[in-house]
């Protein structure tokens, strides 16, 4: 059965470049940005309250807040208030907090960052779609600390991301430097070249192990500035020359049933591109030895971004000419695929959180995932249960047959009860 086309969520007044979830609220982060110093698009970070409504799920713009002359392009999320994000060569560190309707000021409808907040509004919002909600609460933002960190002529921060414990936030941009800082303090304590060109991507593993993706080849494995070792995918495909692909992305993620495991999932892509276009690879990799476990194909649309469900069991895709697709994480095997979702390059993918509001949030569906991309939409992808027939019926199906086989067995040999 094909899938439901996604939803369309929201739409952004600029290009949206990074969603994140909040793990314990049915909240969603957006944002991007149009380069207003040279556009007059401007550039913000938007909070949309989710809710089901009418049994289906819907988005309202809580808040705007403007990021002014950046856009950002990267986010991490931290503590459940903590936003680091990547605007152009630095790393903003924001607090927000939700304020119930009765706590706001009566000071015009202001923030503590000294911006307007949206009002009480019944209808849909100018910035989002019909489906927007009614206020239940206002977002309140802070700016705690900036730095930079990238160093090049084209400057741009390209990673983020938070260790477990969020003792720990890590960076990587365009000049191939790895940059490690103490939170919340954001004092550097290590930077060193991983790279030889941009880092396209970082993933935080057990012990504080760092895995780097570059646009040289190299997927690294790093023990503070020590290389632990270098991923090497094709080992087992000797036709696939050493630079034929380069690595995209890489996460790390838990075992299903087993949250004491931690899988290692990267994303290769073609290096040049060709007439007939060869196919990208999904690589599983061991999470303590690095060794490769499997690879497959997935599909001859370059991946642009990569997404893991919080309980190991799915990845998220996402391509640069605007499709989505969910593999399911033990075989790699694709299991809902829309093409074109958005018809323009797919920025970010997230998944709803597997926490009991985000179960609420998915109404009966296996998962849920959010894409967005540079047609500033924000859409859903819903993958319904894969069980087609309740525990119930199955148990009564089992003992109809039971009862069934015996009567046969009776007919066929009288006296054998």
């Amino acid at each position: 059965m094909a899938p439901r086309r996604p939803a369309e969520l929201y739409r952004a007044p600029f290009p949206l470049y990074t969603v994140r979830l909040h793990p314990r609220r049915p909240l969603a982060i957006t944002a991007g940005g149009g380069g207003a110093a040279k556009t007059g698009i401007r550039n913000g970070v938007h909070f949309l309250q989710l809710e089901q409504i009418g049994g289906q799920l819907s988005a309202s713009l809580l808040h705007s807040h403007d990021t002014e002359t950046r856009a950002t392009m990267t986010m991490a999320l931290a503590h459940d208030d903590i936003i680091a994000a990547g605007q152009d060569a630095s790393c903003h560190i924001l607090r927000f907090s939700l304020q119930p309707p009765e706590a706001k000021s009566s000071s015009g409808g202001q923030n503590g960052s000294g911006e307007k907040g949206p009002r009480k509004r019944k209808g849909p919002s100018p910035v989002g779609q019909g489906d927007t909600q009614s206020q239940t609460s206002e977002v309140m933002v802070e700016s705690l600390h900036s730095v930079r960190t990238d160093f090049s002529p084209d400057a741009l921060q390209k990673a983020v991301r938070f260790n477990a414990d969020c003792s720990l936030l890590v960076t990587g941009g365009a000049d191939g430097f790895l940059r490690l800082w103490e939170f919340p303090s954001m004092k550097k304590t290590l930077e060193f070249k991983a790279h030889d060109g941009e880092i396209e991507d970082i993933a935080l593993g057990p012990d504080n192990k760092v895995v780097t993706a570059g646009r040289d080849f190299q997927c690294c494995v790093w023990q503070q500035d020590q290389l632990v070792t270098g991923l090497h995918w094709n080992e087992n495909l000797p036709g696939i020359p050493d630079k034929a692909y380069r690595y995209q992305a890489c996460r790390f993620g838990t075992v299903e049933d087993n949250a004491g495991l931690l899988r290692l999932y990267t994303v290769q892509v073609p290096h040049k591109r060709e007439r007939r276009p060869p196919p990208c690879y999904l690589t599983k990799w061991d999470g303590k030895s690095f060794l490769p476990l499997l690879t497959r194909p997935c599909g001859s649309e370059v991946i642009s971004c990569l997404s893991i469900s919080d309980s190991g069991t799915f990845l998220g895709l996402g391509t640069v000419t605007g499709s989505v697709a969910i593999h399911i994480a033990f075989s790699l095997q694709r299991l809902y695929y829309v093409k074109e979702a958005h018809g323009i390059v797919v920025t970010d993918v997230a998944f709803v959180p597997e926490s009991q509001r985000g179960r609420e949030l998915l109404a009966g569906n296996e998962a849920a995932l959010l894409s967005v991309a540079v047609d500033s939409r924000c859409k859903l992808h819903l993958l319904p249960s894969r069980r087609s027939l309740p525990v119930w019926l199955l148990l009564l199906l089992c003992a109809g047959l039971i009862v069934a086989t015996i009567l046969l067995l009776q007919l066929a040999f009288p006296g054998f009860l």
